[in-house]
């Protein structure tokens, strides 16, 4: 029986962190042998709020793939391929956007946000690229035939308004493309050492997964703790305190137990608790930052990962092209 194809991807804006790690890559390493799967590393989209930083775009590129390959993400099961390089979906996102209005791209949530986000940025005038993402979106999903996306509640929005794009073109040129389907994450996003939300990059509150136990020691000692709580024997609650929020990710459920007794009854020191922790992130973490320092020590594999991925990635992108331009009447000639 055909596995079902999910396509998905990381913008290459940074490293990855405990954020991704926990909210995406384990899944990626779970379903690679029961799905067909392809990451993009998308990096037009990257450029939307980047474009005056290409280095820092085009810097980032190998950077995930380390990540992905020292976290045991497979190129043997994965196709991990290079957005800009699939000049397919570039010419896809043209033909999408006569399908779309600028309101109903205003209108999305998501798009909302992170306009809002980026005010910065942008000022009060967003670029056409940025506003128009979700539709080079849909074009990365579809120009490979992907069924299914995996993706967090925030993302919902951007998936609705591709499988919007397919009906419209469908109802259009005929039943041509795929209907995506989401896959939400039951992960929750992780939080970051200051207590955010959000993990980000931006941010300066992340752990990242190439983080040395130096700088894995230094970023937990400096996590933020119950601030009621001055003396060692005070009464802790560890409900609003970060250093137990990431014992459980990285403990197990008894020693997470233990850990929140303790600071309850005031026999745990933040600093003894910290220092705990650290040396649990560094014990997990491991195995990966010794992959990803051999990783670094030969690009040559890098290289041949992103070169024949993309190379695959792009001869389906051909594929669908052809019955594109064939359902819209501009197959004049053949190459």
């Amino acid at each position: 029986m055909e596995k079902k194809r999910i396509v998905t991807g990381d913008r290459p804006t940074g490293k990855l962190h405990i954020g991704h790690y926990f909210g995406s890559l384990i899944n990626r390493v779970k379903m690679q042998d029961e799905y067909d799967e392809y990451i993009l590393i998308a990096d037009v989209q990257a450029l939307t709020d980047n474009f005056n930083n290409p280095e820092k775009v085009r810097n980032n590129v190998k950077e995930l793939v380390k990540d992905y390959l020292a976290c045991g993400i497979d190129p043997k099961k994965v196709t991990i391929y290079i957005q800009s390089m699939i000049p397919e979906t570039a010419e896809l996102t043209i033909y999408y956007s006569n399908l779309v209005t600028i309101s109903r791209l205003s209108r999305n949530p998501t798009v909302k946000t992170e306009i809002a986000q980026k005010k910065d940025l942008f000022g009060e005038s967003v670029t056409y690229g940025f506003l128009g993402y979700p539709v080079n979106q849909a074009a990365d999903i579809t120009v490979l035939n992907g069924d299914i996306v995996p993706a967090g509640e925030d993302q919902e929005p951007l998936i609705e308004q591709c499988r919007e794009i397919v009906r419209k073109f469908n109802s259009i040129y005929g039943e041509v493309l795929k209907e995506p389907e989401i896959y939400l994450s039951k992960n929750k996003r992780i939080k970051g050492l200051d207590g955010n939300e959000k993990m980000g990059k931006s941010l300066g509150n992340a752990i990242y997964l190439s983080d040395s136990e130096e700088e894995i020691l230094k970023k937990v000692m400096s996590a933020v703790t119950d601030p009621k709580r001055i003396k060692k024997d005070d009464l802790g609650n560890p409900d609003v305190c970060m250093v137990s929020y990431y014992h459980k990710l990285f403990n197990s459920e008894d020693n997470y137990n233990n850990v929140c007794k303790e600071c309850r009854e005031g026999l745990r020191g933040c600093v003894e608790c910290k220092k705990e922790l650290a040396k649990k992130i560094i014990e997990y973490l491991k195995p990966i930052r010794e992959k990803r320092e051999y990783l670094e020590a030969h690009p040559e594999i890098i290289d041949k990962v992103l070169i024949e991925g993309t190379k695959k990635a792009r001869a389906e992108a051909k594929k669908t092209m052809a019955k594109v331009k064939k359902a819209m009447k501009l197959d004049y000639y053949e190459d």
